[in-house]
């Protein structure tokens, strides 16, 4: 690439400040790969620029130019870092397929009877059950709440797992899983 030196006076004042204008970049952006990348670009459009362009305040002109150009760089950064994907391939993801009514009636009939499998629990059963699996409590969360044992709490929660895999052959079945 060619240094217009005898041609930019503005670029004189780039070179000779270098250093202190990545400053102003890394500063900006935080990295020292993109302040280099700035410095770069800005030195690329003032040298480059469709203009000769003429400045009282050579340095300052120069630094205005670094850190539009670093702040501008952050902006585009914010904006594809929230449309960007990383390290996820697209085609294996596993995308839940639209409720057929033949599906929607399935799913319905497999809850029905585990209803009906809960129904038939002791009210403590279902209830522990219902507090673990359905509101996301912890066992001890669960113990505390009814003043019981915890090893009571684990076991009434494996009972009602028991009674429930009774309807298992429902959504083997079905494919609802």
């Amino acid at each position: 690439m060619p240094v217009h030196s005898s041609e930019s006076p503005l670029g004189e004042v780039f070179i000779a400040n270098r250093a202190q204008l990545w400053r102003v970049a890394r500063k900006i952006v935080n990295t020292s790969d993109l302040a280099d990348d700035v410095v770069q670009d800005a030195y690329l459009k003032i040298v480059d620029g469709p203009c000769v362009r003429h400045a009282e305040r050579p340095i300052g002109y120069c630094c205005q130019v670094v850190r539009n150009m670093a702040l501008d760089y952050c902006r585009r950064h914010r904006v594809e870092a929230s449309y960007r994907t990383f390290d996820v391939d697209v085609e294996l993801l596993d995308v839940q397929a639209v409720g057929t009514p033949d599906r929607v009636m399935c799913e319905r009939q497999v809850i029905s009877a585990i209803d009906r499998v809960l129904s038939g629990l002791a009210p403590r059963t279902r209830l522990v059950f219902e507090l673990y699996r359905l509101e996301g409590l912890t066992q001890r969360e669960i113990a505390a709440r009814l003043g019981c044992a915890l090893g009571l709490v684990n076991g009434l929660i494996a009972e009602a797992a028991t009674a429930i895999k009774s309807c298992g052959h429902l959504l083997l079945e079905r494919d609802v899983i």
